[in-house]
């Protein structure tokens, strides 16, 4: 039986049958014995103030709850007052017949499974010279769950960054991130966003990359949900390769390059269509080489080189056009390296640090940070080997880092990036390849492309593990290229 609780150990005295709250319907009353419980038929918003325990004092109720007006006194004085919009009045204006619900902190506790809704209740005296005492008074209102809100107006759930939060959120919990833009909530083991899936049609682009011995402006696309070989989508702005793509469920972006002298150019498509990329904008710090990840409204790029190598992490918001501005620093400068990211989290992993091409001065590092947030990363674990230049890919879960130097490698490690820890083996590529792409949705990641002119895509099952099986294969064999889709797991929502 659903209850509501005031205070502990509290005494009650009633006057009166029934006590009707928050309702016009009189079945629906209040009943005490021993506890306090009711049904509750309710209209209108309930706005939470307060939700918390107290110290309890002497709760009574005075009079049964009724809605409309009481009239008092006789002759050419009368006196009303009324409840405006039909629910009672806990505030303590002293009439001497209202109702009190006296605690230390004024506040009123109910237990889950219950709601209570209080409007504000208007007081004003009549007489035959005009009104007496005209006032308001705000009655506190407080609220656990419920089955079902029935909401007219307007109804508005808890708001604020990714940093505020709760320590220790309670599964199910729904909030509004003011950082994303987007409702949110609490599945028991990480945040997941509520995004616009309109259009994310699993599409995965590629474009640019090198071919012996030129640069390409070609951009690829494939269903990842699918085999077969990619198609011609359009052409990017410039002739480039060394870049890193990132994108949300519509627009996908290609920034950096250390190819050419416009090595900070950020150009961008509409994923869902077909056609030549657009001039974004720049990067800050313009480079090729980088790590990129992206959440459903940031896109970012990590590291790189020019012509030495870089700490820096830009970011932009994918919705607009614009430059690139500062995020903050990895946690080691150093040059061709892999991204991916879940809805909160951006995953750098592997590079060289050493400018010279093949380097010896490769690494196992991986780091995170907070796409929602800015600052510098944060050492999260070690791949299975020491890595330059794999490619990489997610879903809401795992990440994946697929190939690399050296050329013979062929591994594909995979981690879950909600935690921090070392990566583990999950499988590998059908033909071992360095300069290596990703692109990835819930279900499927992919490696395309290839040192060497390699026109491979290969794809792996996410949720299993296993060796790579072959998709199909590019317009033109090439690699170091950016790569993005419109379902990865960065977009992390429903």
């Amino acid at each position: 039986m659903s209850k509501i609780r005031v205070g502990f150990s509290s005494d009650w005295n009633i006057k009166g049958n029934n006590v009707g709250f928050g309702t016009t319907n009189p079945t629906a009353s209040l009943h005490v014995v021993d506890t306090l419980k009711a049904d509750f038929n309710i209209t209108g918003v309930a706005t939470l103030t307060a939700y918390g325990g107290f110290v309890a004092q002497n709760q009574h109720v005075t009079k049964p709850s009724k809605i409309g007006i009481a009239t008092v006194g006789l002759g050419t004085f009368q006196q009303y007052y009324e409840t405006e919009t039909g629910f009672t009045d806990l505030g303590g204006v002293h009439h001497g017949d209202d109702q009190y619900f006296k605690t230390l902190s004024e506040d009123l506790v109910i237990d889950d499974g219950q709601i209570l809704n209080i409007t504000d209740t208007e007081m004003v005296g009549v007489t035959n010279i005009g009104e007496q005492d005209p006032h308001s008074h705000s009655s506190y209102v407080c609220a656990g769950s419920l089955e079902q809100v029935s909401v007219t107006g307007h109804f508005s759930v808890p708001n604020g960054g990714s940093n505020d939060r709760k320590d220790n959120p309670i599964e199910g919990t729904v909030r509004f991130n003011t950082d994303l833009n987007t409702l949110e909530f609490f599945n028991g083991n990480e945040w997941r966003q509520f995004t616009y899936n309109q259009g994310q049609s699993g599409r995965a682009i590629f474009s640019g990359g090198h071919a012996n011995p030129a640069d390409l402006q070609v951009i690829d696309y494939y269903n990842i949900h699918t085999t077969g070989n990619a198609v011609y989508f359009g052409d990017a702005t410039l002739t480039e390769s060394r870049k890193a793509g990132c994108s949300s469920a519509i627009r996908g972006l290609s920034g950096g390059t250390d190819d050419s002298s416009n090595h900070d150019t950020i150009d961008y498509v509409t994923i869902a269509s077909a056609g030549n990329a657009i001039d974004f904008g720049n990067l800050y710090n313009g480079r090729g080489t980088c790590a990129s990840m992206s959440s459903s409204t940031r896109g970012l790029w990590a590291g790189g080189r020019s012509p030495t190598n870089q700490d820096t992490i830009d970011y932009v918001e994918i919705a607009t056009i614009g430059n690139a501005l500062d995020f903050g620093d990895i946690t080691q400068s150093r040059q061709w390296l892999a991204g991916c990211s879940n809805s909160t989290r951006g995953i750098i992993a592997g590079g060289e640090n050493n400018p010279a091409f093949p380097s010896p001065g490769r690494t196992s590092r991986i780091e995170y940070i907070t796409m929602a947030s800015k600052g510098n990363a944060v050492i999260f674990g070690e791949l299975t080997g020491i890595t330059g230049n794999p490619g990489g890919c997610s879903n809401s879960t795992r990440g994946f880092f697929g190939g690399g130097e050296p050329q013979t490698y062929s591994k594909i490690d995979m981690i879950t990036i909600a935690s921090t820890g070392n990566a583990v083996h999950f499988g590998d590529l059908t033909v071992a390849r360095l300069g290596v792409n990703g692109a990835g949705s819930q279900t499927r990641g992919t490696f395309l492309g290839g040192w060497q002119n390699l026109n491979t895509i290969d794809y792996i099952i996410m949720s299993t593990e296993g060796d790579a099986i072959d998709f199909g294969d590019l317009t033109i064999g090439r690699w170091s290229g950016a790569s993005f889709s419109d379902c990865h797991g960065g977009l992390g929502g429903f």
